[in-house]
């Protein structure tokens, strides 16, 4: 159970949205996800690292966000609140340093997901059912639940978020305002209901199997992930930091750790354990670091062979790694969710041009203006071809109609003569 994977480390008692990564402790330390994530101030320890519509008028349990809220129908989470819940994210990033503890709760509660099962939520997968605790005591995700307290703050302050979402959301911020690279995150995950949805235990990775390739393969295939993206998502370990007393990996302390912060103590993959970088790949290669945690699941990356072409591609070209990270952090979280819409949607999709509204008389030439009838036989011929005040037509269809005019008015005046 110790030798899970997972990030961990984490400050220990979360009282309140602002606890510090300078307080004791959060959980656990086991290394989790089997490979990627490692240890954060609040991180704990192992692995990886629905439903409701929301109504016209929303009213908040608590929080400032204004008493009631008006909201348009919507889907599984509501768009406006998920983007205020993402800058209270990071605000919380910046006061507790608990990056590598969110990183794992959106891989734990997405990584129990198996293509081979149809049906939702016994497929698992990202739906929120982290947030019980019969999942919670699953011993891949020991101190968890301190991530979920430091969330629950954030939830209450916008009930129209789908814990699935909120799970990911935090996740996806705390990657990218580690500095990592921008992760194309979709939202609209349903929640399941009730404890009994939740996964059975062992659907993690260990920290130490047997036969770190093997076992990798067996647990991230079954996620429909391949080769490039287990070593991909790997280099999370450039996160956060194992606890021997708690995993059962690393060391108690190192020079790297000393000084927290957060609680002290533990060991690290890397030297600056709260950046997302690929120095994860660099050190893991040249393992000159005693005071450097390196585990069984690790190594391999650079023993086996078809991990090995990916780890030093990793390790000598950080864009290389941080494009194919975020795809594979992308689809880690989506698999096995059900969204709403079926599609999912984004919170940064741009929004197309304001299509112009239709005016005949825009269209008009010279010092006449066209007549009513004119105008409203340009109108049917628009509408006619899929035109509409507001559908405009990809091609200039009005100037070709003024042409035609133009050219008719000609020939009736020729003809006149």
């Amino acid at each position: 159970m110790a030798a899970r994977l997972s990030l961990t480390s984490s400050p220990s008692s979360v009282t309140a949205a602002n606890t510090r990564l300078d307080s004791p402790p959060i959980t656990t330390s086991r290394l989790s996800f089997s490979s990627p994530l490692r240890s954060s101030p609040i991180i704990s320890q192992s692995h990886y690292p629905f439903i409701h519509r929301n109504k016209s008028v929303i009213r908040l349990a608590r929080g400032n966000y204004s008493s009631t809220v008006s909201s348009p129908k919507c889907f599984a989470s509501n768009i406006d609140q998920l983007k205020s819940a993402r800058e209270d994210i990071k605000q919380l990033l910046e006061s507790t340093f608990c990056h590598p503890i969110l990183v794992r709760l959106g891989w734990h509660d997405a990584g129990t997901f198996n293509k081979n099962i149809e049906e939702w939520p016994q497929r698992g997968g990202a739906n929120g059912s982290l947030r019980f605790e019969i999942e919670q005591k699953h011993a891949a995700n020991a101190g968890l639940v301190n991530a979920v307290k430091l969330l629950q703050p954030i939830k209450d302050k916008y009930p129209g978020v789908t814990y699935a979402d909120l799970f990911q959301l935090a996740s996806a911020t705390a990657v990218e305002e580690a500095g990592g690279p921008k992760i194309p995150m979709k939202y609209g995950r349903v929640d399941a209901s009730g404890p009994e949805q939740c996964p059975e235990e062992g659907r993690l990775p260990d920290a130490g199997p047997p036969s770190p390739a093997a076992h990798l393969r067996d647990v991230f295939y079954r996620m429909g992930l391949n080769d490039k993206e287990i070593v991909a998502l790997s280099g999370a370990h450039t996160l956060g930091r194992s606890r021997p007393e708690r995993s059962g990996w690393g060391k108690p302390e190192t020079k790297y750790t000393k000084d927290g912060p957060g609680a002290p103590g533990g060991q690290s993959w890397t030297a600056q354990w709260l950046k997302f970088d690929n120095s994860y790949f660099k050190d893991i290669k040249e393992r000159r670091d005693a005071d450097l945690l390196v585990l069984p699941t690790d190594a391999v990356l650079f023993e086996d062979p078809a991990f090995k072409v990916y780890a030093e591609k990793y390790a000598e070209d950080q864009k290389a790694f941080f494009e194919d990270y975020a795809e594979a952090h992308a689809k880690l979280s989506n698999g096995g969710a059900k969204f709403d819409p079926p599609e999912g949607f984004s919170l940064d999709a741009p929004r197309g041009p304001v299509p112009e509204k239709f005016s005949a008389a825009k269209y008009s030439s010279g010092k006449r203006e066209l007549s009513d009838a004119m105008k409203e036989k340009i109108r049917a011929e628009y509408q006619a071809v899929g035109g509409s005040p507001d559908k405009p037509l990809q091609s200039n269809y009005f100037l070709n109609i003024m042409i035609v005019i133009a050219v008719l008015a000609i020939l009736t005046s020729l003809l006149g003569n």
